[in-house]
């Protein structure tokens, strides 16, 4: 392909050829912000291969078509890459529509339609080039066309969902194909190191072994083998593990003589009470608790709630007294008054001086009245008044007040400079004193 008409062409006309690039980059750089620089790339890649299929479209058009005239070989030779290009296209949109946020949706006909065209393309590559020529052709032209806007279509659609999952028909059966494989390679289980997939191989094997009948020396060491590289001593998940499988595997037999619950039996109905405290007790046990208690407060208006309580919990449902009385609107009972024993009177005691007579008690006899004393008879001396004995009462240290501490005049001084009166707080900071001492300070700071 000559390219110096193109380049003459740009030196004579800068102008537009810098309009021509400068559109180009433009188109690129929005494709990148739109797309993603992993997908532009690959549609890039796809245009280049197509254009690489389209070579061999050409000569396949001019040698076996017989299209010998430029222009109609111009015309119909990229069919099938437009065809390509157009259902790729098509694929893309039909795989955005049907995209949720869990699945990456289906390429639909386009997509097969891809694949169809890609291996009709392959003639042409053969014909033209022979076996090694036509593989080359085939691969780098068509087949990594194909197959690039396969990934250009799919890639976009996880850039924005990157955990959807394609439901297209070769990545169905992909993921079937490699979870078969896994499960088959015993890799079913995910997240194991490869010494958990060692021992649990080995503890499969031991259980295999064991199971058998009978053992030789041969197997007798391969079972020793496999229990120790089961790691069963040391690990107690392991060894129930081995325990639980090795007694599945035995107890296997006993398969063949359960007895089984006859599944296509019609189901047998509820059994029916036979009697009226059965039926009574089957009817209120479904009702809630307040229904039963009004059901049965109609079969018997004047019974007491105590006795509704007790006739209800005699047949399945638990209440009480109270509940009785709120669903049937009884109120709560009348409050018995107490009775207090009376106590024995006893003489009242009032405040009096010691120089105040006692009150006469109501409760006891007066006491009968002394004759007057005769004026005639001499008088009898008084009684020396005895003197009371004086209680020593002696200070209680703890309830005397603190003395008050000493203050450092350098102290006073630095707290003066605090400012008056400083808080409490900053005395104790600033000085590092106590409570007691941070007080004085600033009792002695108030007075100029």
């Amino acid at each position: 392909m000559d390219i110096a008409p193109a380049a003459e062409w740009a030196i004579t006309h800068p102008l537009p050829a810098a309009i021509a690039a400068a559109t180009t980059a433009a188109g690129l750089a929005i494709a990148a912000w739109r797309l993603g620089h992993a997908v532009l790339v690959a549609a890039i890649g796809a245009i280049v291969c197509t254009a690489y299929s389209a070579d061999t479209s050409w000569r396949f058009a001019e040698h076996r078509l017989d299209m010998h005239d430029a222009s109609e070989r111009l015309v119909m030779f990229a069919a099938a890459e437009i065809a390509l290009v157009a259902c790729g296209l098509l694929a893309r949109a039909t795989k955005a529509a049907t995209a949720t946020e869990d699945t990456a949706g289906t390429t639909g006909v386009p997509g097969i339609l891809v694949w169809v065209i890609t291996s009709v393309q392959v003639v042409p590559a053969y014909a033209e080039s022979g076996l090694v020529g036509g593989t080359v052709r085939a691969v780098i032209g068509p087949v990594l066309a194909a197959l690039l806007w396969h990934e250009a279509m799919g890639l976009e659609i996880r850039v924005v969902r990157p955990g959807a999952l394609s439901t297209g028909l070769p990545a169905m059966i992909g993921r079937e194909l490699r979870e078969r494989l896994l499960s088959r390679l015993g890799l079913a289980t995910r997240d194991r190191t490869a010494e958990q997939i060692s021992r649990d191989r080995a503890a499969a094997r031991a259980v295999r072994l064991a199971s058998r009948t009978s053992l030789r020396a041969w197997g007798l060491k391969r079972l020793q083998a496999a229990v120790a590289r089961a790691d069963v001593a040391t690990d107690p998940t392991q060894l129930h593990t081995l325990i639980r499988q090795l007694a599945a595997r035995r107890d296997a037999a006993n398969l063949l003589t359960m007895d089984l619950p006859n599944l296509y039996a019609p189901p047998q109905p509820p059994a029916h009470p036979r009697t009226p405290s059965a039926l009574a007790h089957q009817q209120l046990t479904a009702m809630h608790p307040m229904d039963a208690i009004q059901h049965v407060h109609r079969a018997h208006p004047d019974t007491h709630p105590a006795t509704l309580a007790s006739l209800l919990t005699a047949h399945g449902v638990v209440v009480t007294e109270q509940m009785v009385r709120i669903a049937i609107g009884a109120g709560n009972p009348p409050r018995t008054p107490e009775r207090h024993p009376h106590p024995h009177p006893g003489p009242k005691m009032h405040p009096s001086t010691p120089n105040d007579p006692p009150a006469p008690d109501e409760h006891t006899t007066p006491p009968e009245t002394e004759p007057a004393p005769d004026a005639s008879a001499p008088p009898h001396p008084a009684p020396a008044p005895t003197p009371e004995p004086v209680t020593e009462v002696h200070p209680n240290p703890a309830l005397e007040p603190d003395p008050e501490p000493e203050v450092h005049p350098e102290l006073i001084e630095r707290a003066r400079a605090l400012g008056r009166p400083a808080p409490l707080r900053t005395l104790k900071r600033e000085l590092r004193v106590g409570q007691s001492k941070a007080q004085r300070l600033q009792q002695l700071t108030k007075s100029p």
